[in-house]
Formats: structure tokens, sequence, C-alpha cells
């Protein structure tokens, strides 16, 4: 059967709509391009805010009209929350909660008896196995490019309790993968010409704590093992929690330079200590402080980025004018901004104090003003240097010229155009980039040489 995959949310998302990709190519399924093209659809939703749940219903809605005959099977945050309202969605014939997620493939095999594309079946030998003549052809104009990352997902749940937060609930305890499956799973990527790998989970400091005997490890020995046991050539590390980095940790950028991405998201959420306490934050914001100093003189080259609320329960007008300061001190080059969302089921959302929506909007657009200025500040840091760019997708064509415009990012970050020929073909490629400008989220470079 011909089966679309779709996600919003986190990375993890991705990451598992990838993983769930290839159980389906090894069962004989194909991955459709499209919904239009697919007999089953599977559609990864989100919770984490109000809006990813308004988000997830228009998601599915959009999905079911692009192609009213396919079955759809939703799973994820959303689903696991409002398992109701999905089951209602028009078209939707299947809804899997988080709990058994890593069985979408085992639940969607029954489906293929009636939906197996009989034409694709009329070329199979007897054994199941296609005639040359139906094998996959070559990737050619219009068709997906080869993937330039992937994103490994290598641990699911989290154990801790933010008062704001209703995905840990959603997602359970903290379980990691073994870390030889992660090894793994990085060097096939790295066969198949995948030039960045993005280690993700929902609680990915927590990394291999949950692990029994000789398998138990931590996200410092993860990283070794991936950098010194695979030829992946970039390594990058997503969201990590501010108070779960080891002793040692950024000493890792140093042993690995160039293939450890100098870039790390670390989620604040808020500037002061009364507000930190309030969100159950295992943080102070000296505590933060001094991470950050401690990171930076390690990694000269570092970017952080991070995510913050604004408007959180009782927050009066000194917390935010106290936090604000703080988040300019810390000089992020980008923040997922959040307003803060009553999700049932958390403690905040009957905690005292719940501010109008109007207040949350006008001091979601100051933090991003103040985000937006030191995002500028730290993007033009780099100005005059040369880095290496891994550039994706199509190069765009410029008009009455033989060129292209073409975009990637940098080890830390850095979202980087360049014009090219129009004849070279720069997709998935890691080349060095002279950084030239900058102009809004963008810096503009020339290819060195």
């Amino acid at each position: 059967m011909r089966v679309y995959l779709d996600q919003i949310g986190c990375r993890l998302n991705y990451s598992e709509m990838e993983t769930l990709a290839g159980q389906l190519r090894n069962a004989g399924h194909q991955i459709a391009a499209s919904a239009q093209e697919a007999q089953v659809v599977v559609f990864n939703s989100c919770a984490v805010t109000a809006g990813a749940e308004r988000d997830s219903r228009k998601r599915l809605a959009s999905l079911q009209r692009s192609n009213p005959t396919a079955r759809i099977a939703a799973t994820g945050c959303w689903a696991t929350l409002r398992p109701e309202q999905a089951t209602q969605q028009p078209g939707v014939a299947l809804v899997v909660p988080n709990q058994r997620k890593e069985l979408l493939a085992t639940l969607l095999e029954p489906w293929s008896a009636e939906l197996d594309d009989f034409e694709q079946l009329l070329q199979m030998e007897p054994d199941g196995i296609p005639l040359a003549s139906a094998a996959e052809p070559t990737r050619g104009d219009g068709e997906a490019p080869q993937r330039t990352r992937v994103f490994v997902k290598v641990q699911d749940g989290c154990d801790n309790r933010c008062t704001f937060c209703i995905v840990t609930a959603l997602r359970g305890e903290s379980r990691s993968l073994p870390l030889a499956s992660i090894v793994a799973e990085v060097q096939a990527a790295a066969d198949l010409g995948v030039q960045e790998a993005v280690l993700t989970g929902v609680h990915l400091g927590s990394y291999g704590r949950d692990l029994v005997g000789p398998a138990r490890s931590d996200l410092r020995q993860l990283v070794s093992a991936l950098l010194s046991h695979t030829t992946i050539p970039r390594l990058r590390l997503s969201s990590l929690e501010p108070w779960e980095l080891a002793d040692g940790f950024f000493d890792l950028w140093g042993q690995w330079p160039g293939r450890l991405c100098p870039h790390l998201h670390l989620p604040l959420q808020a500037g002061t200590d009364r507000q930190l306490r309030q969100m159950a934050r295992r943080c102070t914001t000296d505590s933060f402080r001094q991470l950050v100093a401690a990171a930076r003189a390690a990694i000269p080259s570092l970017l952080l980025t991070t995510d913050l609320i604004a408007g959180f329960p009782g927050e009066s007008e000194a917390d935010f004018e106290a936090g604000l300061a703080f988040v300019a001190e810390m000089r992020f080059m980008h923040a997922h901004l959040f307003p803060f969302s009553a999700r049932q089921g958390t403690a905040a959302a009957s905690f005292a104090g719940q501010l109008p929506p109007a207040v949350k909007r006008a001091r979601l657009q100051r933090l991003q003003q103040v985000v937006e200025e030191s995002g500028r500040a730290e993007r033009t840091r780099f100005v005059g240097t040369t880095r290496l760019v891994l550039f994706e997708g199509n190069g765009r064509p410029l008009a009455d010229q033989p060129m292209a415009l073409w975009f990637g990012l940098t080890d830390n970050y850095l979202r980087v155009a360049v014009v090219a020929p129009s004849e070279h073909t720069l997709h998935n490629v890691l080349a060095p980039v002279e950084l030239e400008s900058c102009a809004g989220d963008i810096v503009h470079g020339k290819l060195a040489g």
C-alpha cells in the first residue's frame, strides 16, 4: 500500500515518522510523495499549546480534503490527549496514542490486504521481490532529493514535572534506546550519504539513566560513541535542559572540532528565579548564567537558542521587566516564543493570576524585539569569517542570470544564502562559505575559492 507520512511539532515527531517510513519500506510498502497519491495517511500530531491543538485539527482536515478516499491514522500528543476528537475527524480510521506509537507499522498492516497496489503486485516475482523493470527509479527533477540530515530519536518521555507542560504526561516516563542501536542507525544514515544527524528526545539530557546494568549510559558517552564509531560528518544536539549537563560535557567540542555542532538549544522559559520556581524548573538565573559562560568559554563559535514563555500566571510587570533584561543579557541568537497556554491536566492551569490574552500578546512582542536585537548582533559577529555550510533543497533561479540562489545551515545554526552558477548542484554538499552580510535572519555569503 502507498502511505503518506505527515507531522507537525517537535523534532521528535519528525524522527518518529522517519523511523516509521523505514519500517514500512522494509515491509514492502511505498512512501507516497503527497497525500493525494496515498491510500493511507499517518499524521503525527502536537499538543504543546492550545494553538498546536488547533493546528493539528486543521492539518488533519486539510489532509482529508486533499484525499477524501484515503484512510487516516492519527497519532502523537494531540491524538493522545483528545482521542475522541481525533476519532470524530472525517477520514480518521485509526487513533494510536503515544503509548502504542512504536507499534504503528504493525497496526497498519491489516489494511494492506485491502489496499496493496494490484499493479505493483503484478510486477512481483512469486517470492514477492520486485522485477528489475519495477525497481525504484533514480530520483530526478521534481522528485524528493536525497536527505541531508536525519533526526535520530534516542529517548522518549520525561521525568520532570514542569507545571506548564502537558507533553510529559502524554509521553510517559523517560525511556532510552540502547547505545549500540543508535550508533548503528547513525552509521546507516552516513552510509546513505546523509551529512548531519540530529539527536532528539523529549528529555535528551536524561539519556541512558534509565538503562540498567552494563547498558547504563549518559549523553556524554553517547556523543563520544557516535563520534568515535560512525563516519557522520556532523552531529547536532537538540534541546537540552540546562541542569542536566555533566561536568566536562563541553570538553566534547574540543575533542571533536568540526563534527560536533557548536549550537546549543537551552530552554530558559523564564528570566526570574520566582517564575522558575513556579514553573518547577530545576535551575536559577545564576546557574543558567554560569552554564552559558562555561559553554561559551569552551566553544568559541557557539550560538545559543532557547524557549521562552510570556505571561505565565502571576507574572508581574516587575517580573517581566527583570526577565526581559536577563534574556537580553544571555544574547540568544533565536528563541521559540510562546504565550502561556493553560493546559488542562497541568498544575499551572489552576494557578492564580492568569493574565489576559492582550497582556500576553504585548509581552510576547517585546520579547520578540529583544531576541531579534540579540539575534542580529550574534549573526553579525560571524560576518567576515568562513564556515562550512550544509546546503539543501533546490537552487532558486535568478531572473535573467545563469545563476541560482541556494540556502543552507552552518554548524552553529546560521541560515546562509549564496549565489552559484545554475549548473552547480549544491544539495547535500558541505562547502566553505565566506560570510559577507546579514539581512534579517539570513547571512549572505559567497562560496570560498
